[in-house]
């Protein structure tokens, strides 16, 4: 099986990159995490049409269908929001894009839609979300709740989250959520890979921010990544994003649940750790509030919990572990059946 990117796959992920490093660049970050420490939403409404026009929610949608799909597949959708989870792009994207040909207007980015995919009652982003996917309402279709118009879905609380960009909320009384309906359940693997790629693009960028600065800042007359220490900080980095991309798109390209949940287990590793050795590379100038790393440590965070948490990523590898071992056994067995007749006719 060939897992090189064909020249069109290379082509989508760096027009997506092209576009995202224009639109949503450093700069429309920090915009970001002033307007939510202001109180003001996070979302882009704005940047949320442009990406429905690009085909950001309708990729995998049949193309020359009424919504408008591109008619690609789970591997390129990976490609694409790798690169939506290296510039830290805030928003329920994995929900919107599953939601697509689903919810009128998510395919073209004109409705924002979110999903409980976190343990519990908690949905994010749910006060500027227009729809919840694989959720039900009396009265309301399943997998989608209207909202009362851009205020946000009827009866969320906020809590308090760790990462400023992506505001959680409670829902008084879901009637689902991302483990449960059988909406749920067929995208609950779609939703862990694809939120395993954006944690992806996190980790390979906390990599390349942790190399740039140890090439940039010198002590002792000589560029910190000089010394030993710092090299074998970046080098695990790197190892740790290359073994969580192999899992992510080798999981894109077979679809198999067991291969999902490991591939999430290494990205959430991997973007999480690279973000706390990307801090430790920093130094004290990592922990300010003025650098970028401290947004990748607590998105992080957030998406390791999201869709599958490590913890049912385990018991799901654990189950099929579990479940092979009699059939591995019973191979064993009849291989040594086979040797002890060969010895009896001789």
């Amino acid at each position: 099986m060939d897992f090189q990117l064909t020249e069109d796959q290379r082509d989508l992920r760096a027009g997506v990159r092209e576009l995202l490093e224009g639109r949503y660049g450093r700069q429309a970050l920090r915009g970001s995490v002033d307007a939510a420490e202001a109180g003001g939403g996070v979302v882009d409404r704005g940047l949320w049409r442009e990406l429905g026009e690009a085909g950001f929610f309708a990729l995998r949608l049949p193309e020359g269908g009424p919504e408008g799909g591109v008619g690609l597949g789970l591997a390129e959708a990976v490609l694409v929001f790798e690169e939506a989870g290296r510039v830290l792009l805030p928003g329920p994207l994995v929900a919107t894009h599953l939601a697509a040909g689903v919810v009128p207007g998510a395919a073209q980015g004109t409705a924002v839609v979110t999903a409980f995919d976190l343990d519990g009652p908690f949905a994010a982003y749910l006060g500027e979300a227009d729809a919840v996917l694989g959720a039900e309402a009396p009265g309301e279709a399943a997998g989608e709740v209207p909202a009362a118009g851009r205020g946000g879905v009827r009866g969320g609380v906020p809590v308090r989250s760790v990462d400023p960009l992506t505001p959680l909320y409670r829902a008084p009384e879901p009637a689902g959520s991302a483990g449960s309906g059988a909406l749920a359940v067929a995208l609950r693997d779609e939703g862990a890979l694809l939120t395993a790629a954006l944690q992806l693009g996190s980790a390979l960028r906390t990599t390349e921010l942790a190399v740039r600065y140890a090439k940039e800042r010198e002590q002792f007359g000589q560029p910190i990544g000089a010394f030993q220490a710092v090299k074998h900080l970046c080098a695990q980095m790197l190892v740790r994003g290359e073994v969580a991309r192999t899992a992510v798109y080798a999981a894109a390209v077979t679809g198999d649940p067991g291969e999902i949940a490991g591939a999430k287990l290494l990205a959430d590793e991997a973007a999480v750790r690279n973000a706390r050795d990307c801090l430790q590379v920093h130094g004290g100038m990592g922990f300010t509030w003025e650098a970028d790393v401290h947004l990748h440590l607590k998105r992080a965070w957030v998406r390791a919990e999201q869709w599958r948490t490590a913890a049912q990523a385990e018991e799901l590898l654990a189950e099929e572990l579990l479940g092979q071992q009699p059939v591995a056994r019973e191979a064993v067995d009849r291989e040594a059946v086979d040797r002890e007749a060969g010895r009896a006719s001789a």
